[in-house]
């Protein structure tokens, strides 16, 4: 079932503005008198934003000569209905744009025409012109730069098939619309987010097969080895396949249950296929650790004894992750992280049970000395049977497979590098710096998702958009103010000055227009009564009579000879970014609160439709620091119940806090807003930062070498590779994301890129390096060493037995 819903989807659950809109709804039902500043949602409606081609003064008679025929053209739209038909209508008449009005829809009068700006006569124009220049020391306007119309259509349920079409009909007429030498025109619908939404989340469909191409050749080609019996080609292909079919089992399975499908969760499967590789390399490296000769039950066994916990413990750290986020306001969040978490136990399970018994059948392809291709039996490498002809080779004084390069490479110089003293130096002084930047880059990072980013590259709604807060960004929204205390004193005269007290505050505002005094049918209702004393009887009988006459009808609920309730409104300025949005929102909801404690009371609440997406803002910061607090809390408890050392279950919180901040902090160096997207990768982010942080401190504290360092060592051997490989695994599921045509899509690609770089960067050089100053004294279990020779002469039979291995390509023998 999908649930692409965009307030549905992206904005709080129960947020305030919300149960502010049902209250306004129910105090103030549609009137058949239509009213754009009334509304009590964005409505239904067509609008586009025309501007002269050469960025100029867009108020010339050519500019508006293409303009009315413009207007007549949208006009002239018979798709579902004629608009005369369909239009929202005052007084029996299509509501029309005042720009229009103004010059009576003659072109050669908007040269002589003296504008008045924001204000003509009692004509708000401040939505529909922009980029406007006044004359010095006048209101008149002398330029503008972009002129704006609207064409609203009737709201009533029996048009809304009729409304549709006549939307579609409109952008199919605008998008085939050539541009004029004189003007350009940039549309919009009151279904364009929505229907680019959906567009949007299906772009990502087709890059999801690049991801597991990209995946396969990446497991093969890190688990390809020259021995032709000992190579895990299938082993590493099936453990691919072993992370899609735990996607396409856990999602049937919530499809099947009804569980809502966002656009977010398109993002999933790429992310499942790099974990549950990230999984199949760990169970890999470990059996490569376990001696050929013996059983394939007994290596599978040994291999679930080391590998068993390491993965348990990362499964149920990302399994608990994506289940806290649940906890989120945000339904997009909530999709994700159950179909995340789902997919994730899924993974999980068909690793320890599918991907085991392949494990186990390639071992005894590899008893068997078969090859890996054909299944045919090979010969057994020896002094003189070596070659492509030959396979099966094994270090003969450890009884196990030969370490892979990149393996030896850890072992042999990653590891003794790292534990020297200057480099553990070095490597604390890189982390302050990281931990400097990433904190400053906290203070830096944005909130709030800019509607224009759910739709894809390119759309024409960007570009609406871009117009918009370009050419229109001097006015911000008309704030509605309602009044919903049924027993506040309308007539008596204190109770008018505590509200007139109040709508001072309110006027005080930074963000609100000082030169423009508020829309309120108490201000005009009190001379129309010429007399301010009178008593509530003479109030309310003058005020049907006044409402009906005057136009403020819709903003007073007058029943059985009572006020149930009123609203008057306050026009903002200067709303331009998404700071100004949350500021906004924050005094005017701050100012409300105030206006409550007056020595009389006004008990109101404000109101605006774009509340309903700025109420993110009021939430985000908050819910994603709760996320991470609750989320690292749990962390710390699985750890302790696993990790047999509370130190380094320390260690594991201690790497999820640092990753969580050097993503937050980079997010905000590289322009990624904190939102409901961003809100899903940081909690992501506690998964994979406990993934490769747990995975080295099991290795650390279950290593039975004596000291820290050699611990770490060992530690930064056995998982060093691994964890390179299930980073560039993770990293190749997720890369074609980069390609993608949507904001959100390109955006968990770059957080996800930063959270598996620095998580492996802490797994593979901070974390070993912190542990290193334990000091863990000697191990009860530590196995005896051997002595300097003996352990000189296992060394040159190991290089011996390597050579022979890798001695194949010199064979004049092999055909």
């Amino acid at each position: 079932m999908k649930a692409n819903d965009i307030e549905d989807q992206f904005t709080p659950v129960n947020g305030p503005a919300k149960m502010e809109r049902a209250f306004v709804e129910e105090k103030f039902p549609p009137s058949e008198e239509f009213s754009q500043l009334r509304l009590s949602s964005d409505g239904t409606y067509a609008s586009v934003i025309i501007t002269d081609s050469k960025g100029e003064n867009v108020l010339t008679e050519p500019a508006f000569t293409e303009i009315i025929e413009l207007d007549r053209r949208v006009k002239s739209i018979t798709a579902g209905n004629n608009f005369e038909k369909l239009c929202a209508k005052t007084k029996g008449i299509c509501t029309s744009n005042p720009v229009l009005d103004i010059i009576n829809y003659d072109a050669t009068a908007i040269v002589s025409s003296n504008i008045t700006y924001p204000k003509n006569k009692d004509t708000f124009l401040g939505t529909a012109i922009g980029g406007v220049k006044l004359k010095s020391n006048s209101a008149e306007i002398a330029s503008a730069k972009a002129v704006r119309l609207f064409y609203f259509l009737d709201e009533e349920k029996k048009k809304k098939k009729e409304n549709s079409e006549w939307l579609e009909g409109f952008l199919k007429l605008l998008s085939n619309y050539t541009q004029q030498e004189t003007v350009n025109v940039s549309y919009f619908t009151s279904v364009s987010r929505q229907n680019e939404l959906e567009t949007s989340s299906g772009s990502v469909i087709p890059l999801f097969s690049i991801t597991y191409f990209l995946a396969i050749k990446i497991s093969i080609l890190s688990c390809l080895r020259l021995d032709c019996v000992r190579t895990k080609v299938w082993v590493a292909a099936f453990g691919v396949v072993s992370a899609g079919l735990a996607v396409l089992a856990s999602f049937g399975l919530l499809l099947f249950c009804g569980v809502p499908f966002a656009m977010t969760v398109a993002t999933a499967p790429f992310l499942i296929l790099g974990v549950g590789v990230d999984d199949m390399f760990i169970m890999i490296s470990c059996w490569q650790k376990t001696e050929v000769d013996k059983a394939i039950e007994v290596r599978l066994a040994e291999t679930y004894k080391e590998a068993g916990v390491s993965i348990t413990i990362t499964t149920l750290t990302d399994v608990m992750a994506f289940y806290i986020g649940l906890l989120t306001p945000f339904r997009s969040v909530q999709s994700f992280c159950m179909y995340t978490s789902t997919a994730l136990l899924f993974c999980y399970i068909f690793n320890i049970t599918f991907f085991g018994a392949c494990l186990a059948l390639n071992g005894r392809r590899e008893k068997d000395n078969r090859h890996w291709l054909t299944c045919m039996r090979v010969p057994e490498v020896s002094g003189d049977n070596k070659g492509c002809c030959a396979g099966g080779a094994f270090d003969e004084n450890t009884s196990k497979e030969f370490d892979m390069p990149m393996d030896s490479f850890f072992k042999n110089y990653y590891s003794p590098f790292l534990t020297k003293v200057w480099v553990k130096a070095l490597v604390c002084l890189i982390y302050a710096g990281y931990l400097s930047v990433s904190i400053y880059g906290c203070f830096q990072i944005q909130e709030g998702l800019h509607l224009k980013h759910l739709a894809v590259d390119g759309s024409y709604v960007a570009d609406y958009y871009d117009k918009e807060d370009e050419f229109f960004s001097d006015f911000g929204p008309n704030v509605m103010l309602v009044i919903k205390d049924e027993h506040f004193q309308y007539w008596n005269p204190t109770a008018r000055k505590s509200l007139d007290s109040c709508l001072a505050h309110f006027q005080n505002l930074a963000m609100a227009d000082s030169d423009i005094p508020p829309i309120s049918w108490l201000h005009e209702y009190v001379p129309f009564g010429q007399n301010a004393s009178f008593n509530e009887t003479h109030f309310n009988s003058h005020l049907t009579a006044f409402l009906n006459h005057s136009g403020f009808s819709q903003d007073v609920n007058f029943t059985n000879n009572h006020i149930l309730a009123s609203r008057m409104f306050v026009q903002t300025v200067d709303i331009r970014t998404a700071i100004d949005e949350k500021n906004m929102l924050n005094a005017f909801r701050e100012t409300a609160a105030e206006c409550g404690k007056l020595q009389t009371p006004v008990d109101l609440i404000v109101y605006h439709p774009a509340f309903i997406y700025f109420d993110q803002y009021a939430v985000i910061i908050t819910n994603t620091i709760q996320n991470i607090l609750v989320a690292t809390g749990a962390m710390l408890v699985i750890s302790l119940l696993l990790i047999p050392h509370p130190l380094c279950s320390f260690w594991v919180t201690f790497a999820i806090a640092s990753v969580i901040v050097g993503v937050a902090g980079f997010m905000g160096l590289w322009d990624v807003s904190l939102d409901s997207v961003s809100m899903i990768n940081l909690v992501i982010c506690i998964g994979f930062s406990v993934d490769f942080s747990a995975h080295i401190s099991y290795a650390f504290v279950s290593s039975e070498e004596s000291s820290a360092n050699d611990k770490a060592t060992d530690a930064i051997t056995k998982l060093g590779y691994p964890i390179i490989q299930g980073a560039v695994s993770t990293i190749a599921g997720v890369v074609v994301l980069v390609a993608a045509e949507s904001y959100i899509f390109r955006t968990f690609f770059k957080i996800m890129l930063l959270v598996i770089l620095y998580g492996a960067v802490h797994g593979i050089a901070f974390i070993p390096v912190f542990l290193t100053f334990l000091g863990t004294s000697s191990n009860s279990r530590v196995k005896n060493k051997q002595s300097l020779p003996e352990r000189i002469d296992s060394s040159q039979q190991s290089v011996k037995s390597f050579e022979i291995q890798n001695h194949w390509y010199t064979d004049p023998d092999c055909p």
